[in-house]
């Protein structure tokens, strides 16, 4: 039996040596590696505990469970997120989070803001429901599907967010953008998120990410980094009209790429002095 069992365990420990030598020495294979990990435990981060949030369900409070999970996710794929503005939390209201969109790893960057943030909540396109069991997952932490391809539908649901927003002091965290990209500079905004902020009267709460330098999707990189989070001052909508619309789009994007650009510079500069 020992005989046999012999060849078993040299062919494993051969097999994670060589996962090991390809890890380290192949960008590509590190690169596909790290996301599969992602994937694979965020899906069971927000599953895992869906026996414990069905005893309340559609409650922001059931998101803290697999946030804590991702941030042990984050910890594990190398990447460290600092955390600044706390000071600038909106406070007993609600408010409208817009952070910029770079990529699937912006998961790990809400997971940082679900504890400090409070009563948070997302919108996602109504086909994610039915990715069972993430889809019951997220129902149950509050996330507001809607229908894009029904403008009428998604116009109405966004309209009761707004009351959502107002009555329940809810945080919605939406991405501007509209889509994610890598690019060093943000992208022009979507007027959806600002039509909640007016419609509410409730405040933007603007977060900006420093640039994810150590991720290249084009030449498949992964590597590990540090990334700056920070809660910039809430800009009013009070007393604001439609009519105000693009005058409030046209500041939330410049006090956003201006913070990018600096916090973008900073990180990647402390990185280049550790590497040096």
């Amino acid at each position: 039996m020992l005989a046999l069992s012999i060849p078993t365990e040299l062919w494993g420990g051969g097999i994670l040596l060589l996962l090991v030598y390809l890890f380290n020495a192949s960008h590509v294979f590190r690169y596909y590696t790290k996301f599969s990990v992602f994937i694979i435990l965020s899906t069971i981060s927000a599953t895992i505990f869906i026996p414990i949030m069905l005893l309340r369900p559609r409650d922001y409070r059931n998101a803290l469970m697999p946030a804590w999970g991702a941030r042990q996710i984050s910890r594990l794929l190398g990447l460290k997120w600092e955390l600044r503005g706390l000071e600038n939390i909106v406070q007993n209201s609600g408010c409208v989070i817009l952070i910029n969109h770079q990529s699937a790893l912006d998961l790990l960057v809400l997971a940082e803001l679900w504890p400090v943030m409070k009563r948070g909540t997302v919108i996602a396109k109504k086909e994610v429901f039915f990715l069972w069991p993430f889809g019951l997952a997220c129902w149950l932490w509050g996330t507001i599907f809607i229908d894009r391809l029904n403008v009428e539908k998604a116009q109405s649901t966004i309209n009761k967010t707004g009351e959502t927003i107002r009555t329940r002091q809810a945080k919605l965290c939406m991405f501007p953008e509209g889509t994610r990209h890598s690019g060093q500079e943000l992208l022009p905004f979507k007027k959806g998120a600002f039509h909640v902020a007016i419609a509410s009267q409730t405040s933007i709460q603007p977060v900006v990410v420093s640039h994810y330098y150590f991720l290249d999707g084009e030449r498949h990189i992964f590597n590990s980094g540090k990334s700056i989070i920070s809660i910039l001052p809430a800009i009013s909508t009070e007393r604001m009209t439609r009519d105000d619309l693009d005058r409030l789009m046209t500041q939330t994007h410049d006090v956003m790429s201006t913070a990018f650009t600096n916090l973008s510079e900073e990180v990647i500069q402390t990185a280049d002095k550790k590497t040096n």
